[in-house]
């Protein structure tokens, strides 16, 4: 039996013209929606949407491309692009009843709210962003031999073909190796979670691809355009990050500050995937955020 965030609802909701996402819905109270990152599902968020779900209304899809959400062909329209991810995320919560929002992100996820937070500032109240740099400044901090850290950055920037054969070829190995190497603990990510992920992404091979190298294309073009018109995050921000900044050479809070004008930013001492590795901490960091 597939793990499930126990006493959330599975639903189907249409946020697109034929795209439709699997979304987790519990709680009741002011909204806030919940998106997963890299490679996982909205299952990441278990720990931390029971706890939210007390006192507010909790929404955790999988996003367009991943998990059981549908995934439409990569298109030059940008089917992939966080531009249009993220107005999946403003029609899923219409859909529910929620014309205004609070919106967190890990990783991919964070971008896709980053993204959101820009282009529907009348939607979302509070915005958090879970170790992850925005896209133009993480582009511009990978260089020389520490870049090797996002090899699969590069990989899956490369045209259409030879990234989607090569993951399929080996797809556990390479989707479960992230798992392994962005993990301090191990435990946090219990063999049923793991099966779970591995099995949706093994599935959506091609989407993944295509959600990374609409990184390295249009989602440049529209953070590059946004900066020098200079749009910003206009909501309180919370940025949470494993302490990996120094050790990279660069400022991620400082990079975070030029988005952001309201930005609380902290690191947790944990791996990469917060919410199941220190839950208790994120829980807190977003409820500090919903208070401000």
């Amino acid at each position: 039996m597939s793990p499930v965030i126990p006493g959330f609802d599975q639903r189907r909701v249409a946020v697109a013209k034929g795209v439709s996402l699997n979304v987790a819905v519990g709680g009741s109270g002011a909204p806030i929606v919940l998106l997963h990152g890299f490679p996982q599902t909205h299952l990441m968020w278990r720990h931390v949407a029971a706890d939210l779900a007390a006192d507010h209304t909790v929404i955790c899809p999988d996003l367009r491309g991943y998990g059981a959400s549908d995934k439409p062909a990569e298109s030059a329209a940008g089917g992939y692009a966080k531009r249009t991810m993220a107005a999946d995320v403003v029609a899923l919560a219409r859909a529910l009843g929620h014309e205004r929002f609070a919106l967190a992100g890990h990783d991919r996820g964070a971008l896709v709210a980053f993204r959101a937070g820009l282009d529907h500032p009348h939607a979302v109240t509070h915005l958090a962003c879970l170790d992850v740099l925005p896209t133009l400044d993480m582009w511009d901090v990978l260089r020389g031999t520490t870049a090797a850290v996002g090899f699969h950055l590069y990989l899956m920037a490369q045209p259409p073909g030879l990234p989607e054969r090569v993951i399929a070829a080996s797809a556990d190995a390479f989707f479960g190796h992230f798992l392994d190497l962005w993990t301090n603990d191990p435990a946090a990510i219990p063999a049923d979670v793991r099966a779970e992920y591995l099995a949706a992404c093994r599935g959506a091979v091609d989407s993944i691809v295509a959600d990374y190298r609409a990184s390295a294309g249009v989602d440049v073009a529209h953070d590059r355009a946004d900066l020098a018109a200079g749009n910003r995050l206009r909501m309180p921000v919370t940025v949470l990050q494993q302490d990996w900044g120094a050790a990279l050479g660069f400022d991620a809070a400082a990079l975070w500050r030029a988005w952001a004008r309201d930005l609380r930013h902290a690191t947790v001492s944990c791996g990469h995937f917060m919410a199941e590795e220190a839950p208790g901490e994120v829980v807190a960091a977003l409820r500090e955020l919903l208070a401000r």
